[in-house]
């Protein structure tokens, strides 16, 4: 059951970017699409005929990206591939850009591996996320990733440098590009920023040393993809992965419930991440009778008030719970007491097949970047 969807005023930009913009909205964002383009088109330019100079670190560097604006779980991704690599013995250092955090440093560690010492305000969600997670794996954010990697070099001892969201980061060198394309909607509209999800042409997808497809529950869909994507770049390694639910946790209360117990129970969700609906087709996959779900935009800063709407609203309709996402709850965590009712359903990012391959391709790229240093 989907439920009564509760109000909210914004513009709803994972439908525009699926299906196109209003019409008399298309000029306008055209022509900025097209000044965009020609932005990124002379970037790229820049740095392959040697105008503009790539950096590279003491290390083997592995960037996780995507090619369009958000919503393909490079948080999860991030996870995934840092606790392999920490547990493999690799001194493993997470660097972020912070999109959204208020840090004024130019480094700002958000996690030295063992404690937590920035906030969600000052690192940005996604950041403190990572940092809250991993065990023994620093986390750095900073505008310039080259200085926040030669800081975890130096003064941690990093020599696995993982780049969050860094496919578009091409001012530093890398041994290792992977980028992460949504299943159900790879490329939405096709265009490019602002009337598309896309951060670059698809294209330059050729940059890529793999492509891992993420949400790929449906192989009647995700295979017809795939197999687009091997015809148009040969040679290219691919994988399959998944979001899968872990735990609803309550912190408030300490309680963690299995992702079963929701089937049958009466729930009103949100979430400000960057596509909400697949937050929402998750719970409704677990068979939970959604009473009401509310989207906010991506990074959205919760105010005390918007909660204490939602509490009522879930009242009001008599639903058990009221649940938002992992990374929702970063941002909320600190509002105040209201926040004892609400829960979260953490994910972990999970390789459908070949992780031994996977996992096989990333070593051999950073045993060799090392030994040759």
């Amino acid at each position: 059951m989907r439920g009564e969807q509760v109000p909210h005023m914004r513009p709803d930009w994972a439908l525009i970017h699926r299906q196109g913009p209003p019409r008399f909205w298309f000029p306008f964002l055209a022509f900025f699409c097209r000044l965009y383009g020609a932005g990124v088109g002379i970037r790229q330019w820049g740095y392959q005929c040697g105008l503009m100079k790539r950096e590279s670190l003491p290390g083997a560097v592995v960037s996780i990206g995507n090619l369009t604006a958000g919503g393909t779980g490079k948080t999860p991704a991030v996870l995934f591939l840092a606790s392999w690599a920490a547990e493999s013995g690799y001194r493993v250092a997470v660097l972020s850009r912070g999109y959204g955090g208020k840090y004024g440093p130019e480094v700002l560690v958000v996690s030295d591996g063992t404690h937590l010492t920035a906030s969600p305000r000052e690192s940005g969600d996604e950041p403190y996320l990572l940092a809250k997670r991993l065990q023994n794996v620093p986390v750095l954010v900073s505008r310039k990733r080259y200085q926040a990697g030669w800081y975890a070099h130096e003064k941690l001892g990093c020599d696995f440098f993982i780049l969050d969201d860094g496919f578009q980061h091409v001012g530093l060198e890398r041994d290792l590009d992977l980028v992460l394309i949504d299943s159900e909607s790879p490329f939405g509209n096709g265009y490019l920023l602002p009337l598309g999800p896309l951060r670059e042409p698809v294209d330059h997808l050729s940059r890529a040393d793999a492509c891992v497809l993420t949400r790929f529950k449906d192989p009647s869909s995700g295979d017809g993809t795939l197999s687009a994507l091997k015809k148009r770049f040969p040679g290219k390694h691919f994988f399959c992965a998944n979001h899968v639910p872990e735990k609803v946790v309550f912190p408030g209360s300490g309680k963690e419930l299995e992702p079963e117990h929701l089937k049958g129970k009466r729930v009103v969700a949100f979430a400000g991440i960057a596509k909400p609906d697949t937050f929402r087709l998750t719970l409704e996959t677990l068979g939970a009778d959604l009473a009401g779900f509310r989207s906010f935009r991506d990074h959205y800063s919760f105010r005390p008030e918007d909660i204490r709407s939602l509490i009522t609203f879930k009242q009001s309709v008599g639903a058990g719970y009221l649940l938002t996402t992992e990374k929702d709850w970063v941002r909320i965590a600190s509002i105040g007491p209201e926040i004892s009712e609400i829960g979260y359903l953490s994910i972990r990012f999970s390789l459908i097949k070949d992780e031994d391959a996977f996992f096989r391709m990333i070593r051999e790229r950073a045993e060799a970047k090392i030994k040759s240093e």
